[in-house]
């Protein structure tokens, strides 16, 4: 094509597209797009957002030039808004002087996986997930070359063109004096620049097809797009396609997207749409009497019994309602659940099924699970050395469910780094110069085995799972499946696995997964607000007083008070509340929500924080990791060990002593051993040698 062809495209190209920002109305007559360009010099910008179907409306033949031949297109459209802007600006034109039309809404997103070779010089749209970001530069796009020889100072590339690869071009002559020789002097300081970003985006874990890994394509953003976003959000591009040589000699190419516009996805789940059609079934849904037994019975409908744990996910998928206090305080609405039990009891099963409702969940099993996998990592990019943000799991799920499998084979300094994402939903990163705070507002749905392989009823909970204190208080609901024989119930159990095995159809869920997806997406994007009716806060108030007066009835003697129920169960059971509202699409929650709430909150305290020893409830050995009886035995033993360094003069206390002198106050000697070891382990004693213990001041 001739080089007046192509200018006479650019010019055509150029007055369309200003014909239909001068003229296109919306639908309720206004200049749309006149209107915009005004606010765009308001605001001091120098990008003009253009929904493509209001393009495509106005002058289809323009419309597929802009996807078919985005660079002329482009170029041509930035000089159109240039102009009108010159007319409503003049200085503003000036001092500007680069104007972008940016394509939002194409008809089309192409899959990240499904990007090919022909879509190279093409604008598409993709949808994905940003799980790496690299630090923004400053990229020359025209330079200011001075010729030693003539002395003269001029701009390169010549015209409007602009420098496209990452590699600076000289000028193989001297526009001003036609010489070819001497050295071209790069003038920094006049040269023309523009800010400039990569970024890896990812497909979202809906989108990857099961048993594969996900795919990703690096992104490059310039001007205004630089830093709208970070690592974890999810983000819908428009681009260019373009290739990029794998070395310098190379046959082979990668493909990247120069990117042209930027979204991100601000509300939760917005990406999935809900048709007019799926509306009204919802509601339909919603309006059975039953709604939630239907919902809490598809979950996992395969899996025989195990109803309180299948409510507990259904609740979680719901979710309550955050909420921040005008302090600037955030409380968290997503329910956290933890099941630990037996091996063979479905618990990987019903981690399944909740991935599978879920309109959004990142899967992980705790065995090959890091610290940096779960929350983010800071890491060197071998090609420049520079370093990178990279999002992990929890991350990746915000604003979804994080399901984490066999939590109890995690390493400890690993399991240490998901605290801050529980309570504070937040990870924090200060590494190599990278100071960051990245959201990662999703439930946890964890799963694990006890300590010792099997669950022993003889021992508290704390006594039987390998996992820290610090940990299981930020759980809102703890389940433990014990696998103990009974003749009635192991028949039904047999008769029901081989139904599954023999006639699957009998065995269907009672809402259709695709429908429950979509009810639980529609309850957690409209039903926003929760609130609690008179009856269900009194509800809740009384169950907390009453759990709260009982641990004095049961004090005995002296020693640290058991604790039933804290202010951290009391905001579980308002999420608890809400959640269990919102499964039937109500913004108001009534006293059989609350009453729903305090049955399963009882079930998982009167399990989990039963104390087999006083036979009382203290949920207070989730948070410090021993039991009523064990706290007062080690009270107990820091007496001794007090009273014991004053007498010897030493500062210590032996440990024969001390178990000698907690025998005489009758406490069994292997109780206060496990007492000692305890204390020991937990810092508040230390070892001054020949097993000689001092209280840690």
């Amino acid at each position: 094509m001739s080089e007046a062809e192509e200018s006479a495209i650019q010019i055509d190209y150029a007055e369309r597209f200003r014909d239909f920002l001068r003229n296109f109305r919306d639908s309720n007559g206004e200049l749309k797009y006149l209107q915009r360009l005004r606010r765009m010099i308001n605001f001091n910008q120098s990008s003009l957002i253009v929904d493509y179907p209001d393009l495509y409306r106005y002058d289809t033949e323009i419309a597929e030039a802009a996807v078919d031949d985005p660079d002329r297109f482009i170029r041509a459209a930035g000089e159109a808004i240039r102009e009108l802007v010159a007319q409503e600006d003049p200085q503003y034109a000036e001092r500007k002087r680069r104007f972008i039309p940016r394509f939002v809404d194409l008809f089309e997103t192409v899959k990240i996986r499904e990007i090919r070779s022909e879509h190279v010089g093409r604008l598409v749209q993709i949808d994905g997930v940003i799980t790496r970001m690299l630090p923004v530069k400053s990229k020359l796009v025209k330079a200011v070359f001075l010729h030693d020889k003539c002395g003269g100072t001029f701009t390169w590339p010549p015209g409007g063109e602009e420098f496209s690869e990452d590699k600076l071009e000289r000028p193989p002559y001297c526009p001003l004096c036609g010489e070819s020789g001497g050295r071209f002097v790069l003038v920094k300081e006049k040269s023309e620049y523009v800010d400039y970003q990569k970024i890896v985006v990812q497909e979202r874990p809906e989108d990857v097809p099961g048993g594969q890994m996900p795919r990703s394509i690096e992104v490059r953003l310039t001007g205004d797009l630089v830093d709208t976003a970070r690592p974890g959000d999810r983000v819908q591009i428009a681009g260019v396609v373009r290739l990029e040589p794998t070395s310098p000699k190379s046959l082979l190419f990668d493909l990247f997207i120069d990117a042209n516009s930027i979204r991100v996805s601000e509300k939760e789940l917005e990406e999935v749409s809900i048709t007019r059609e799926d509306e009204e079934r919802i509601r339909q849904l919603a309006m059975d009497p039953w709604v939630r037994e239907r919902i809490v019975a598809s979950v996992a409908p395969s899996i025989y019994g195990h109803w309180d744990l299948k409510e507990a996910i259904a609740l979680l998928l719901f979710g309550g309602v955050p909420k921040t206090l005008s302090d600037g305080t955030r409380i968290r609405g997503d329910i956290h659940v933890l099941f630990i039990g037996d091996p063979g009891m479905a618990k990987s099963q019903l981690l399944q099924a909740a991935a599978r409702i879920a309109p959004r969940a990142v899967y992980t099993s705790g065995k090959g699970s890091t610290a940096a996998g779960l929350t983010a990592a800071v890491l060197r990019d071998p090609k420049t050395g520079e370093w990178y943000l990279e999002a992990g799991a929890l991350v990746l799920a915000d604003g979804g469910v994080a399901i984490i499998d066999e939590i109890d084979k995690m390493r400890n300094e690993d399991r240490t780094a998901i605290h801050e994402a529980m309570e504070q939903q937040t990870i924090s990163i200060s590494k190599a110069g990278i100071v960051a705070r990245l959201n990662a507002r999703a439930s946890v749905l964890a799963a694990g085995n006890p300590k010792f392989g099997l669950y022993d009823p003889n021992k508290s909970f704390v006594d039987n799972v390998n996992l820290p204190p610090t940990i299981l208080s930020r759980f809102d609901l703890i389940f433990v499946l014990r696998d103990v024989p009974d003749k009635r119930r192991d028949a039904e159990l047999a008769a029901y696995v081989l139904e599954a095995h023999t006639s699957s159809e009998k065995i269907a869920p009672e809402v259709d997964p695709q429908l429950l997806r979509k009810y639980i997406l529609y309850a957690r994007r409209y039903i926003r607000r929760v609130r609690l009716s008179p009856e269900a806060k009194e509800m809740l108030k009384d169950f907390f007083t009453t759990m709260r007066a009982s641990a004095l009835a049961h004090m005995q003697g002296e020693g640290p008070l058991p604790i039933p129920i804290t202010t951290r169960q009391l905001e579980a059971l308002v999420r608890l509340t809400e959640a269990h509202a919102r499964m039937a699409l109500r913004d108001e929650a009534g006293p059989e929500d609350a009453a729903e709430a305090i049955r399963i909150t009882l079930s998982f305290l009167t399990s989990v924080g039963f104390d087999v020893e006083t036979g009382v409830v203290d949920v207070g050995m989730l948070a410090s990791g021993a039991t009523y009886s064990m706290r007062s035995v080690m009270s107990i033993i820091q007496d001794i060990i007090k009273e014991l360094s004053q007498e010897s003069g030493s500062g210590c206390a032996r440990r024969k002593q001390i178990l000698d002198a907690a025998e005489s106050r009758k406490i069994p000697r292997e109780k206060a051993q496990q007492a000692l070891e305890k204390m020991y382990q937990s810092g508040l004693i230390y070892d001054r040698g020949n097993n000689c213990y001092a209280l840690v001041p």
